[in-house]
Formats: C-alpha cells, sequence, structure tokens
C-alpha cells in the first residue's frame, strides 16, 4: 500500500524531537510484556474475533458470506411480495391527521353515527328516495308526541313531505382537495357505490320563482332515477375546471378574450373522439335540439348563458353556441338563480359582476356502453373511465393563456396526477444514485469492485428493512413521507461504507491479514455503530408522534438505517478480502499468518494510529488504489486541521458570536401564516388546493345548475333587441355582415372591429392605382377591388389595441397628385413635409395569430406610387429592398359571419326577474353541535392509521330528545345569534323536511321561529338525526361559521378556542340533569389544524427527545464529560445555526419544517461522533508525551488525518444525495431535501472547524476509555433518565386536560 494513503502522523509543523527515541521506548516495552501479550492473544486467537477473522481473510468463506447477504433480502422480498398481503402506498393528506386526537375522535364519531344511519356518506346530493321511511318515521314520533300533549293536529294532516334526505349531510370524510389520492380509499368508496342511489338531488330546478316551469318536470325526473334502463343516465364522475383570470389588475374573468377562452377549452374537451362514450346524457337534454344526435350534457358551467344556440328561431342555453352573446345580460339572466353563485368568487354581487374566478364542471355517465347498471362489474366500469378521463391531462395542461389559467382536478384526474407527481419525484432518486455511484467510485479511487458492494450493501438493508416494517412490525401503509427514504439512506449508508475502506486502507501496516481484518471490523465496526445507533435513535423518537404518517416514517427510517449498519458490517469485510487477496502481487501485503497474528495483537485494538516508522513504498503493492483518498487527506491535513488547531481560541470566539446570533433568529422564526402547501406554488395541483378554500359550495355537487337545466327555450329576439356583447354601445350589425374574429374571435370594448374596403382604378398605364377607405362605396370612377391577381377586396383590422393586434398602420391621402390624390399605407406616421396627412389608422398583428391571415403591402417606386394590399409576395413585389415602413407583411383577423346569437341579450326588454340572493354554499368551516354521542371506541384498533375501521360509537343512554327539545331550540337560537361565529343564514339546526319546521313549536314554545338557513335550491340541510328502533339516539345541528378554510392552522385556532368557549358556557347554563351538557362541538376543519399543530410539536419534542437519547449514547460511548461537551456544544451551534439559515430564507414553522428538524440531532452527531471516536484511538500511540496540551492537539490532528477522508466522503455523498430533492414537486420532498443538505454543510463544517477546536482546547489528554469508565457513564445516563422519566410524568400528571 502506498505511504502516501497512510500518512501516519503531522510532522513539520510542531516540535517532536520527543519522538527520537521512540522506537527504543517502543521495543523496550514490547520485550516486557511479550509474554503477557502472547497469552492474550492466544485467547483471542481461540475466541470470537480469531473465528471472525478468519471468516473473513478466506476468499471463499467471504465470498460465501456475499452470497448469503444477498440471497436472504431476495428471500424475505420474496416472501414479503408472494404470500404477505400487499403495502398500500397511502399518498392522502389525511394520512398526517391525529386520529387519537380528541378533536378527531369527535368528528369521528360523528362520521360513524351518520354512516350507520344513512348508510353512506358522500360528497355529492342524493336521490330522497329510499329514506323517506326514516324521514316519515320522526314525523311520526313528533306527532305522537303532540298527541300525548293533547294538542291540535288536524292543521298538520296536509304538511309538504320531507323533499330531502333525513340527515343529509355534505361533509366528506375523505376530502377530495385533501387528497393525495389514496388507493385504498377508492377502493373503499367503490365497494359502496352497490348501496348507493344515483348521486342526483331530484328538486334541484324546483324554484319558486320560475313560472314557466312545467308542471311534469320533476315527475319526469323521478320516472327517471326509478331504475337504470337508460345508458349514462347516472351522473356519476366529474372533471373539475376552475378558470383563474391573470394578467390584469382588475382580473375580471368576464372579459370577451378570457370568455373565449374559456369556451375553446370546453368546446375542445367535448370533441375528443371517446367522449360520446362516456358522457352524461340525462333526458333532460333530449329538448335540446342543438345537443342532438348524442345529446351529451354540455359543461355545468355559465357558459351555458354566455354562449347560447339557436336552433329554428329558438335561444338554447346550452353553451354550444359559436358567439358570445351579451355579457351582462347573459349574467343578469343567470343570477336570477342562485346557483348562480356555485360557479363565481364571494367577492361578485348583483351590482359589481365581476368575478376572479370561474367554475365549470364536466359530467360523466354511467352505466357504460355493455354495462346494464351501476352494480355490473363497478371496478371495470370505474378502470374504463379512469383509463379514458387521464388523457385530458396533457390536454387541460396546454390550455393556459397569458389571460386565463386553467386548472383542472376531479375524479380520478386529480389522483392520477398525484400519483404521476409522486412517481416523477420517485425518478430523482435514480438520477441521484447515479451521481452517488459515480462519487463513490472517484472517492474509492476508481475501484469499481468496491463501489459495486458498497452500493448494493445499501440496496439490500432496504429490502431487509421493508421486511421488518410490513411483515414483523405489521405496518400495511407505506406513506408519503416514506419515499425520502430513498434520497436519504444513500447518504448514511455510504457514510458507513467509507469508514470500512478508510479503516482498511489505513490498517495496511499491518502486513498480518488476520490481524488487519480483525481490527478493521472492530474499529470501523464501533465507530459506525455510534453514530448508526444515534441516527437511528433520533429517527426512532418519531415513533412517539400521534401523526400516523410520521410515525410510519419513524420508524421506516430506525429500521433502514439499523440494517443499513448491519449489511454493511457483515458484507463490506468479505468484499475488502476478495478485493485485496484477488488483486495483483498481495503476497507481501496479505500473508495468511496466524501464528504472527496470534503473537503479535494485543488484547487492545491494534494501533491504528502508532507512531512507528511509517511504511516504505516498497512495501506497498496496491499501487494507484487510494491516490483519491491520499491527496484529499493530505489537503484536509494542510489546509484545514492544522489551521484550526493553530487558531482554535479564534474559532471558539467566532462559534460564539455565531451562536448568539443564531439564537436570536431562532426566536425570530415564525408560525406559518398560510395552510401547508404540498406541491410547488405554481403547479396546477397546488393552485387548485389554494382556490378550494376560497370556491363557492366546494363540497356541493351542481350538475344540474347550468342553464341546460335552469331555462326553458327562449324566442329569439328581434334585430332590435341585440347589443354589443358588453356595454351596448357597438353599432348594430346586419346579419348577413361578416365580421372578423380576434386571437379569440372576441369584441372588445375598447375598441372595434373594421372593415378596411380596397378600390382599384385602372389608369391603363402599368400600375394601377389604390385606393383605402372604411365606406363600401367611393364615387366613381373607383372599382371595389376584385381577388383577381393577388388583389384583398377588403380587410379587417381593430380600431385600437387589441390583445396581441397592436401594431399600428396609417392610411395617408396626398391631394398633391393631380388629377387625383394618391393613399398610401405606412407603418409610421404621415409625412406631412411631403404634403401628406393621415385619414385614418387601424391595428393589425406583427405575429401570426388564431383566426387571422398573412397580408402583404408594398409601394411602388415609380410614378404614381400606388400603395397595394395583396395575398402574396409575388403581387406585392415592387420593389427588392428590404421591409420598410411602407413595405411588409402584416396579420389581420379572419372575417366570419355573425351568428344570431351574436351580442344577444336576453334581458334587453326587461324580461329578467330580480338577482337571486347569494345561498350560503359551504364557504365557511361548518360546524356541528352534536348531542346524544359520548364518544367513540377505538379498543379493536390496532394501529393509529386513517385508512381501516375508525371504530365504534359510543351513545349517551340518558339523552331524549322529546325531553330536551325546548333546549334544543333555544341553544339553536343562541349559537345562530352569534353574528361572531356563525354567518348569516348559516344555522342549519334541523334535518331537511318542512313537516319538522312546523310539528316542532306544537312540543315547546322555544321552537318557534327557529332561524331558517339560506341554502342552495335542493341543498339538503347539514343538520341530522340518528334514529333506531323508533327512539332518536343523538341529533347534530349544523352551523356554517366565519372561519376562513385559507388561514394558518395557528390563526384558525383561535376561532376553535371561541367556539369551544361559547359552546361550554351555553352548556354551563343549562340545568345539572340536562344530558345536552355533554355535547360537543365537532369540525372537519379542526382535524386538519390540529393535525399541524400537534404536527409541530410533536415534531419538536421528538427533536428534545432525539436531543436527550443522543446526549446518553454519546456520554456511554465517549465515557469522559469533556469529551461529551465539544459534542453537545457542536450540536448545539449545529442545530441553530440549520434554524436561523430557515428564518434568512423566509421560511416559516410549519408542519414539514418542524419534522424536517426532528432529524437534524440524529444527522448532526454523526461527524463530530466520529472525530471523538478517532481521538480516543489516537491516545494509545501518543501516552510517552509528557505536556498535556501538546497530546490533546497531536491526539486531535492524528483524529482528524483519521477520519477526515471518511466523514468529508460522506457528507459530499449525502448532500450530492439529497440536490435532486430541490427539484420534487412535491414540497415536503424539496423541503426535506433542502433542510438535509444544509443540516450536512453545516455539520461537516461545524465537525472540522467547531468540534476539532474544542477537542484541542478541553480534550482530555491522557483518557483512553477504559471498560469501568463506560460501566460508570452507562450507570449515570440511567439515573438521569430514570430521574427525568419521573420528573416528566409527576409533570404531567398536575398538567391541564386541553383538547391541544
Amino acid at each position: 500500500m502506498d505511504s502516501e494513503d497512510e500518512p501516519l502522523l503531522l510532522q513539520g509543523t510542531w516540535n517532536l524531537s520527543e519522538f527520537e527515541e521512540q522506537e527504543e521506548e517502543e521495543e523496550e516495552e514490547e520485550g516486557d510484556g511479550g509474554t503477557e501479550q502472547v497469552n492474550g492473544d492466544e485467547q483471542v486467537c481461540k475466541g470470537f474475533w480469531w473465528a471472525l477473522g478468519w471468516v473473513y481473510t478466506q476468499p471463499w468463506a467471504s465470498g460465501l458470506v456475499l452470497a448469503v447477504g444477498f440471497l436472504v433480502p431476495f428471500a424475505l422480498s420474496a416472501y414479503m411480495f408472494l404470500r404477505c398481503e400487499p403495502l398500500d402506498i397511502d399518498l392522502s393528506y389525511s394520512a398526517f391527521e391525529v386520529r387519537s386526537h380528541a378533536s378527531a375522535e369527535r368528528f369521528d364519531a360523528l362520521t360513524i353515527a351518520l354512516k350507520s344511519q344513512l348508510g353512506s356518506w358522500d360528497r355529492h346530493r342524493r336521490d330522497a328516495e329510499g329514506f323517506d321511511l326514516e324521514a316519515n318515521a320522526l314525523r311520526d314520533l313528533l306527532l305522537l308526541m303532540v298527541n300525548r300533549k293533547g294538542k291540535d293536529v288536524s292543521t298538520l294532516m296536509n304538511v309538504t313531505e320531507p323533499t330531502g334526505i333525513l340527515g343529509q349531510t355534505e361533509m366528506e370524510v375523505h376530502n377530495d382537495n385533501k387528497q393525495f389520492g389514496n388507493e385504498k380509499n377508492n377502493k373503499m368508496k367503490e365497494k359502496k357505490t352497490d348501496s348507493v342511489k344515483p348521486n342526483i338531488a331530484v328538486n334541484l330546478n324546483s324554484s319558486g320563482t320560475e313560472d314557466h316551469r312545467k308542471p311534469d318536470s320533476l315527475l319526469m325526473r323521478k320516472r327517471r332515477f326509478a331504475g337504470y334502463s337508460y345508458l349514462q343516465t347516472q351522473a356519476l364522475w366529474r372533471i373539475e375546471l376552475v378558470f383563474v383570470a391573470q394578467g390584469d389588475e382588475d382580473n375580471n374573468i368576464f372579459t370577451p378574450e378570457r370568455l373565449h377562452t374559456i369556451h375553446h377549452v370546453e368546446r375542445l374537451l367535448m370533441q375528443h373522439p371517446q367522449f360520446q362514450q362516456f358522457c352524461w346524457k340525462p333526458l333532460e337534454a333530449l329538448r335540446d335540439l342543438p345537443l342532438g344526435p348524442s345529446f351529451c350534457s354540455p359543461p355545468s358551467s355559465l357558459l351555458s348563458y354566455l354562449f347560447p344556440s339557436e336552433r329554428g328561431g329558438k335561444i338554447y342555453y346550452d353553451g354550444m353556441g359559436p358567439d358570445l352573446a351579451d355579457i351582462h345580460g347573459a349574467l343578469s339572466l343567470a343570477i336570477t338563480h342562485p346557483q348562480f353563485y356555485w360557479y363565481v368568487d364571494e367577492t361578485l354581487t348583483p351590482d359589481k359582476l365581476q368575478s376572479s374566478l370561474l367554475r365549470s364542471e364536466i359530467h360523466f355517465g354511467a352505466p357504460l356502453p355493455s354495462f346494464y347498471s351501476l352494480q355490473d362489474r363497478p371496478l371495470e366500469q370505474r378502470h374504463l373511465y379512469r383509463d379514458f378521463v387521464v388523457q385530458y391531462a396533457d390536454i387541460l395542461s396546454q390550455q393556459s393563456t397569458s389571460k386565463v389559467k386553467v386548472l383542472y382536478g376531479g375524479t380520478e384526474l386529480f389522483d392520477d396526477e398525484v400519483r404521476k407527481t409522486f412517481h416523477s419525484d420517485m425518478l430523482l432518486a435514480l438520477f441521484s444514485g447515479g451521481c452517488i455511484t459515480v462519487l463513490v467510485y472517484v472517492l474509492t479511487s476508481f475501484s469499481v469492485f468496491q463501489t459495486f458492494f458498497g452500493l448494493a450493501s445499501i440496496g439490500l438493508s432496504c429490502l431487509v428493512a421493508l421486511f421488518l416494517y410490513h411483515v414483523v412490525f405489521g405496518v400495511k401503509y407505506l406513506g408519503i413521507l416514506n419515499g425520502v427514504a430513498a434520497f436519504v439512506i444513500i447518504g448514511i449508508g455510504v457514510d458507513d461504507v467509507f469508514v470500512f475502506i478508510s479503516t482498511f486502507r489505513q490498517s495496511a501496516h499491518l502486513t498480518c491479514s488476520m490481524q488487519r481484518m480483525i481490527y478493521t471490523i472492530k474499529t470501523a465496526g464501533r465507530a459506525t455503530f455510534l453514530t448508526s445507533f444515534t441516527t437511528a435513535a433520533a429517527y426512532a423518537a418519531n415513533t412517539f408522534s400521534q401523526i400516523p404518517a410520521v410515525h410510519d416514517f419513524g420508524l421506516f427510517m430506525s429500521l433502514i438505517v439499523s440494517c443499513c449498519w448491519l449489511w454493511v458490517s457483515v458484507l463490506m469485510p468479505a468484499a475488502l478480502c476478495i478485493w485485496s487477496q484477488c488483486g495483483a502481487a498481495h503476497a507481501n501485503t496479505f500473508t495468511p499468518c496466524i501464528v504472527d497474528f496470534c503473537a503479535g495483537e494485543s488484547e487492545s485494538d491494534a494501533v491504528l494510529l502508532s507512531l512507528s516508522a511509517e511504511a516504505p513504498l516498497a512495501v506497498s503493492t496496491e499501487g494507484s488504489v487510494g491516490v483519491v483518498s491520499a491527496h484529499l487527506q493530505r489537503l484536509l491535513r494542510h489546509w484545514v486541521a492544522e489551521p484550526v488547531v493553530e487558531k482554535r481560541k479564534t474559532i471558539i470566539g467566532v462559534y460564539a458570536l455565531v451562536l448568539l446570533g443564531s439564537v436570536w433568529c431562532c426566536c425570530l422564526l415564525r408560525p406559518a401564516s398560510h395552510a401547508p402547501v404540498l406541491f410547488h406554488r405554481d403547479t396546477n395541483l397546488q393552485r387548485l388546493l389554494d382556490l378550494r378554500s376560497n370556491l363557492s359550495a366546494q363540497g356541493i355537487a351542481c350538475h344540474m345548475c347550468s342553464g341546460v337545466f335552469m331555462e326553458r327555450p327562449h324566442n329569439l329576439h328581434s334585430i332590435a333587441d341585440f347589443t354589443s356583447s358588453t356595454s351596448g354601445n357597438h353599432p348594430t350589425i346586419p346579419s348577413n355582415q361578416i365580421k372578423p374574429a380576434s386571437n379569440n374571435s372576441a369584441q372588445t370594448p375598447t375598441g372595434g372591429l373594421l372593415t378596411v374596403y380596397v378600390f382599384k382604378l385602372d389608369l391603363g398605364s402599368v400600375v394601377p392605382l389604390y385606393r383605402y377607405s372604411l365606406s363600401a362605396s367611393v364615387p366613381a370612377p373607383w372599382q371595389a377591388s376584385s381577388s383577381a391577381h393577388g388583389d384583398v377586396p377588403f380587410f379587417q383590422a381593430y380600431s385600437s389595441p387589441h390583445s396581441n393586434f397592436s401594431t399600428r398602420m396609417s392610411v395617408c391621402v396626398s391631394h398633391a397628385y393631380h388629377p387625383r390624390p394618391r393613399w398610401m399605407l405606412t407603418l409610421h406616421l404621415c409625412d406631412s413635409g411631403r404634403r401628406w396627412r393621415s385619414e385614418f389608422d387601424f391595428y393589425v398583428a406583427s405575429v401570426e395569430q388564431r383566426h387571422s391571415r398573412k397580408l402583404y403591402f408594398a409601394q411602388h417606386t415609380i410614378s404614381p406610387y400606388p400603395s397595394r394590399v395583396c395575398e402574396g409576395p409575388p403581387g406585392c413585389v415592387f420593389s427588392s429592398g428590404p421591409d420598410g415602413p411602407t413595405q411588409g407583411s402584416f396579420y389581420a383577423p379572419l372575417p366570419i359571419k355573425i351568428s344570431k346569437t351574436s351580442g344577444f341579450n336576453p334581458c334587453s326588454g326587461g324580461q329578467c326577474g330580480k338577482p337571486a340572493v347569494r345561498p350560503l354554499v359551504d364557504t365557511g368551516a361548518m360546524v356541528f353541535v352534536v348531542f346524544g354521542i359520548l364518544g367513540i371506541n377505538r379498543t379493536q384498533r390496532s394501529d393509529n392509521h386513517v385508512i381501516g375501521d375508525l371504530g365504534s360509537v359510543i351513545f349517551d343512554p340518558d339523552f331524549d330528545v322529546f325531553n330536551e327539545i325546548g333546549h334544543l331550540c333555544k341553544l339553536c337560537k343562541a349559537i345562530s345569534a352569534n353574528s361572531k361565529l356563525v354567518k348569516p343564514g348559516g344555522a342549519q339546526c334541523l334535518p331537511s323536511g318542512n313537516s319538522l319546521t312546523s310539528i316542532l313549536p306544537l312540543l315547546h314554545p322555544e321552537c318557534h321561529s327557529l332561524p331558517e338557513p339560506n341554502l342552495l335550491p335542493g341543498q339538503l340541510s347539514h343538520g341530522a338525526v340518528g334514529m333506531q328502533g323508533g327512539r332518536v339516539h343523538w341529533i347534530s345541528m349544523a352551523f356554517e361559521s366565519t372561519t376562513f378554510k385559507g388561514k394558518s392552522s395557528f390563526q384558525t385556532h383561535s376561532d376553535f378556542l371561541q367556539w369551544e368557549s361559547f359552546l361550554q358556557k351555553q352548556l354551563a347554563s343549562l340545568p345539572a340533569s340536562s344530558a345536552l351538557r355533554r355535547g360537543f362541538q365537532t369540525c372537519q376543519h379542526w382535524k386538519q389544524i390540529f393535525m399541524e399543530i400537534i404536527g409541530v410539536e410533536s415534531a419538536l419534542y421528538s427533536l428534545l427527545l432525539s436531543l436527550a437519547i443522543c446526549i446518553a449514547s454519546v456520554a456511554v460511548f465517549t465515557a469522559h464529560p469533556l469529551l461529551l461537551l465539544p459534542i453537545l456544544l457542536s450540536i448545539l451551534g449545529m442545530v441553530c445555526l440549520v434554524v436561523a439559515v430557515m428564518y434568512w430564507l423566509g421560511w416559516e414553522m410549519g408542519a414539514v419544517e418542524a419534522i424536517s428538524l426532528s432529524i437534524l440531532v440524529g444527522s448532526s452527531v454523526d461527524y463530530c461522533l466520529h472525530l471523538v471516536e478517532g481521538y480516543l484511538l489516537a491516545g494509545d500511540s501518543l501516552c510517552f508525551l509528557q505536556e498535556s496540551s501538546i497530546k490533546r492537539q497531536l491526539r486531535t490532528l492524528e483524529a482528524a488525518n483519521h477520519v477526515g477522508v471518511a466523514i468529508v466522503s460522506s457528507a459530499v455523498t449525502t448532500v450530492i444525495s439529497t440536490i435532486p430533492l430541490f427539484f420534487c414537486v412535491i414540497v415536503p420532498f424539496a423541503k426535506f431535501g433542502q433542510i438535509v443538505a444544509i443540516n450536512t454543510a453545516i455539520s461537516i463544517a461545524f465537525t472540522l472547524t467547531v468540534t476539532t477546536a474544542l477537542l484541542a482546547t478541553m480534550g482530555p489528554a491522557d483518557f483512553t476509555r477504559p471498560p469501568r469508565a463506560v460501566l460508570k457513564a452507562t450507570l449515570v445516563v440511567l439515573i438521569v433518565g430514570v430521574c427525568g422519566g419521573v420528573l416528566w410524568w409527576t409533570g404531567s400528571q398536575f398538567a391541564p386536560d386541553t383538547l391541544v
């Protein structure tokens, strides 16, 4: 081995004259203790280390170890994949919900109660058929109570039957806008489809203000829902579209250009070749003649009003027309229906018809062709639909313009995009692995053999860890955070690999192969065990987290780190044995000499850092192997270690200043001020998630809210009723006239279209004259130009800049010529100096636009100097010069014919009614006040995961709704009157049904004048009751709160406290015997806010726990307080500086950042612990020195010389392995990678500077870690740990029991 690969001691800077007699002293010591040494070695030879050394020095035995090391992981993996239940990939956002928290238990109890009552819980409105028995049962119970009180119920005999579902709710258990695409949840939902009625509301269109509605329309729909005899008549799936205005200050979506873009997108989706095979075909579409012959339902969109179609003199509001109607008039008609507000944002008012976004839905129907019902092979139908709808993702991703951002989601489409995003991010691990492979190949001095087995040992350990995770620990779900393991384990595993390779190379002075191998296993194994143990313990601290995803991540990472250490420790010595003995001419270095080994090794570790004379170059036979490591070692010695030791006091002072500044920045770091960001801000997924907090009725299906279902065909108005598309100032255009289409076929309020007519006068000369006019008729002898010879009879342009049509051209006229004036086209102003004056200007495009044509113009260079416009260059090439002001090309809008619906104003004659009052459409968090439920029983649950059975409800046996009816009505009024918590009209105290409102006042006077909710027509109340066996077991009242769902969890927590405080005050005012005092309030949004709050808190607790574990581990391993103190100070500085960097980067402390911080301690301790381990190993070789300061500094230098290459190589590989995470679309991945990279860079910098300086300053000079010191340190750690545990338990007993 090269001597350059093994510089055993730094020389030149230090006065080492004391070492001159080193060799003689060592020989004397050897002679004095020779007998004792041989006896000890004989015991070692016959013990465990002798057997281990013998195995790893025999190539055939090492090969057998490698074979077993490869076969065992593959065998375990085969058993896991073939014989065990498959792992579920849980990508859902709900995987972060804390099921054991009180807020989650409350909401889950209500969820289970509703499911057991209604049979299912879906986000869509259902047909009321099938639930009438429940509604009638409750009404009969109430009437029975009235009869018992002797009330006159004759007036109630003709009470209207309930029109909705008893206790229907619009909440979601698995909300689509919080899901990543959980395949398990999807399967569970699919199984429920068999028992769920069609998701269509019967009375959606039964608005009392629409006198023109046919009386039998409801009966027609009810007959349609009676069976499944019609294909694709049940709206089962959908695509959600959100069009967001951008590029302007006001960002009003209702501009002609944006509306044409939206219309183009909707038509494009309907033109898909397979659209008719999956589209929804309601029977109402049969009356819309333009929809034939397929009669597929058009998108549920406001464009059904804005782009009506015409057939047979009637206007159909289906959005299939080619031209834009009058915008203000169409919106004025649409706003007469409350359903209008479902499509727009909350800022729109009747006085200001402007919205920043526009929603649209395209529904798809079932059963599909070749299926006779929804229950006929539902999974197969769903798979067919999924294969079809995912084709829209690529189409929709290309439709955004500078004015309109197109966002898309919906059934299967959103989940598919999430899955693709996750898989694409995981593919970056391959790139990371490739980079690491190249780097390891270089750092192993271009050894393919070492590179292969080093990385293979890491990969095999992952298979073993997965087996333990799934089979032994019984975890059935692999969460999204576990995907980070593919990146992080590469850096952690390579650290262990480098330590083994470096230790093996640095032991080249040991000529006995067995002695060298045993030393490598003991030294490298112990060093890597210390770091792997602390890292695994830091990850394992996350297993105490209440968040399932974080718990599973901590368990998986601790297993994978432990297995990585084990597999590297088993395979790398075998690989090094084969590599060393199968190389060229290794006989001198590797001599199998058991006798020499037994005679030469002491009971303690062979001293690698011996100060004996270095092996000469001639002894090395490894050629160029280790050259890279040798050069890196030399650089670290001369440029890092020596300067740091010399300037150690200065570095410690700088460290103190950096620590103080970092602590100050840590105090300035604020909690998150917004909801968690799951994807990059500019992605379709994240923008859709952000907007869903602001969308109207995001949890309410509105597939029958468009003009197709809300309006009857109108008779076409006369031409005189036509107005402009926006303000009415556009001149009336005859139906036979032609008009151009802009880039989006639109007119603008700032400038209309011009028709420029071209006239020609043939003077009998070679060059005729051309004239341009805005009038279709001019005096003789001018004649209209024909299209022959390339001439253009007319073209169209804009009178003012419009979109990309912003290039101005001027028509100049000069009367200086006789007998007739001349006209000229120019891109510049008219030259008044040559007696040209401007006649009119128009605007065209300089580049090609949609629906435009290219025209050429040029001015003749000889008299009479005419300007000509033609369709092709041959007719306009009057000169061979370059393009200029009077010669070139432009793009003009294409002329199209005006349809009868262009500019149509349905409200021109005052026919439209008054605007509808904005209903409450679930834009605020829906809070439920529940009575009759005590909690939830989860004793049968073996885990805390969100997938699977939620448990069973514990009902209150003392709850009697009839005895408490007065208190319930009083509570309903009191809560709804609190305007700070509840929106006006947001109280939904009763289930849907007019009969309940009529009967309750007869039971108690407090039930008079109960607040009425302001809901969409056909929307069912969120209030619910649970009945079984003729008894009401529970009741829940719903209130739409003023809480905005887009706020951060920490800001929303104050709203939760206000609700909790107010309700407890109301319940405390009730009689002590009332069962209502055990009521509670719950909300799905509360689950989400506590998810983040608890995530941050538990991550910080995990950080402290991992710090305590690391302190205990380091204290035991180092067995000296002066070795523990440098590590603690280094870790403290690293963590504080990482948090300070987060503050400098503008980050906030959210769940993602907190979870990432929880592993910092385990990642930070590795490098400094390696350095301390090297410091301990260097103690045996420097025992002859007398002065403590010199010994302390030399031990520090030798430690840096020993482990410097390994830890720097590990740090570089770790950083490179996490760099691909920076480019992940999933923000938790990207944030995690950035934090790990920052932490790794800071850790290696602190280790090489701060830890080195601290060891050189305060490290024990003569301490060598005797076994008795380790036992003492273990005892002290146990005592401190027990005392700390007792104190924590005592404090927890006196801590207040709160929800947080």
